[in-house]
């Protein structure tokens, strides 16, 4: 691994822990919290996006980030049973 793509791991890795403490942050809030350059921020940004792991919500300049929902798996029914 690139040192630019473990900058952008470990960035990513930093949003989550925001995340899970506050649930929710604009980006700006995360550039100034973490102290992540321009850049960084948004390459993490995207590289969670597209694993599916957080939500982004334009909002003018910045974006609303929040965790995405884990969509709960169906559970199998059991099959039913003939009538006796």
């Amino acid at each position: 691994m690139n040192p630019l793509q473990e900058t952008i791991q470990t960035a990513g890795a930093r949003i989550m822990e925001y995340l899970a403490e506050h649930k929710t942050a604009s980006s700006w809030k995360l550039k100034i919290n973490i102290r992540l350059s321009s850049s960084v921020l948004y390459m993490a940004l995207g590289a969670l996006y597209a694993q599916g792991k957080i939500n982004l919500e334009a909002d003018e300049l910045n974006y609303n980030v929040s965790l995405a929902q884990s969509q709960p798996q169906a559970q199998p029914s059991a099959p039913e049973q003939p009538a006796a």
